[in-house]
């Protein structure tokens, strides 16, 4: 072989594309976050700084659950909404080898990459089932897998559904106007917001969010769909909230804008994927999937799904069928606030059934 055959047989190296500045900043750029088995140390510096690395999630009150749960070796327990597994892999510790969790998830992108990164860890078949289905399905699952001896369902949209731009999460990068939980099923929230009317999308923002300016931002959409410009990225739902939010004084505007997206976003992401049905079709069947004994913890990171949980849990209370449940919502640590600022809207209620 002479020299020029061995230039053009010579794989040729690419070097990453470098990011400008000093940090990255895109979700893309941060390529180190999303590999925390290659990359610890940067994963550690990220969190430390109070921020959560892209691609991963990190689970909320943890202690508060486990202190609560008792999880014993033998018995078998349900994470209805499994997400990156920390809460799951906690459970799985505390089985000791003996027992079993199962981990429900509506994510079909998610999901695999979560049943990897536990089996990593050396969590495998014989001691963790992953299901790929909502949580509004547990009688179904109970059949099968149940009684379970203890149950929990953390009701936030993981980080890394939220940071990554192609699941039209986030305002803060361009990206499809999706919000879809399972993108592969229902209608996109771009789609959602075609044909709409001006009444029902601010009632939706009022009820999924307390938008204080709901009346402004459907106002605003509705004409956009009037004139044919149809909102199908994240950036141009900012841009519309930018423009209806335009009356409001200069130097209050720009936190003014930043919490409506926030709450435009979340109330699409309620809207699109039934999460106030879902969440009642899951406490409705929640008992009966559940051993004499038994103990479900639920977070909730919304007014509207923590009413909707107290309320189920008094009434299931005075019926008879749980003995006992929280007086009071429990919230995680000032100290876990500081270090996950995700934290901070999270509430924790719990109950035991008979």
């Amino acid at each position: 072989m002479d020299n020029n055959q061995n230039i053009e047989t010579e794989k040729v190296h690419k070097r990453r594309v470098r990011y400008k500045g000093t940090h990255p900043r895109t979700y893309a750029e941060k390529y180190k976050e999303q590999q925390p088995e290659k990359y610890a140390d940067t994963i550690e510096k990220v969190i430390r700084k109070g921020s959560t690395p892209a691609g991963m999630h990190i689970s909320i009150c943890v202690k508060e659950i486990l202190e609560f749960l008792q999880i014993k070796p033998g018995q078998k327990g349900l994470d209805a909404t499994l997400g990156y597994g920390g809460h799951t892999s906690k459970m799985l510790e505390c089985l000791e080898g003996n027992g079993h969790v199962y981990g429900l998830d509506i994510d079909p992108i998610e999901i695999e990459k979560t049943k990897k990164r536990l089996a990593d860890k050396g969590f495998g078949d014989n001691i963790f089932t992953a299901i790929n289905t909502n949580f509004a399905n547990i009688d179904e699952v109970a059949k099968e897998y149940g009684p379970f001896d203890f149950v929990l369902a953390d009701l936030g949209v993981s980080s890394m559904q939220i940071d990554n731009p192609e699941r039209g999460f986030t305002y803060k990068y361009d990206g499809p106007l999706d919000l879809r939980l399972n993108p592969h099923k229902g209608i996109s929230a771009a789609q959602r917001l075609e044909n709409i009317r001006e009444d029902e999308l601010e009632g939706m923002f009022i009820e999924n969010s307390d938008e204080p300016y709901a009346a402004e931002i459907a106002k605003a959409i509705v004409e956009r769909n009037r004139k044919g410009q149809k909102i199908t990225t994240t950036l141009m739902l900012k841009d519309v909230i930018e423009e209806a939010l335009s009356f409001i004084p200069q130097k209050e505007r720009k936190e003014a804008v930043k919490k409506s997206c926030a709450r435009t976003f979340q109330a699409l992401r309620i809207d699109v994927n039934n999460e106030f049905e879902v969440l009642y079709d899951f406490l409705e069947k929640l008992p009966d999937a559940m051993a004499p004994g038994g103990r479900v913890a639920i977070l909730t990171f919304h007014s509207g799904e923590d009413r909707l949980v107290k309320k189920a849990f008094k009434a299931l209370y005075k019926q008879g069928i749980f003995s006992e449940i929280a007086k009071d919502v429990i919230r995680p640590s000032a100290e876990e606030c500081n270090m996950n600022p995700r934290a901070r809207s999270t509430k924790m209620r719990w109950a035991i059934k008979n």
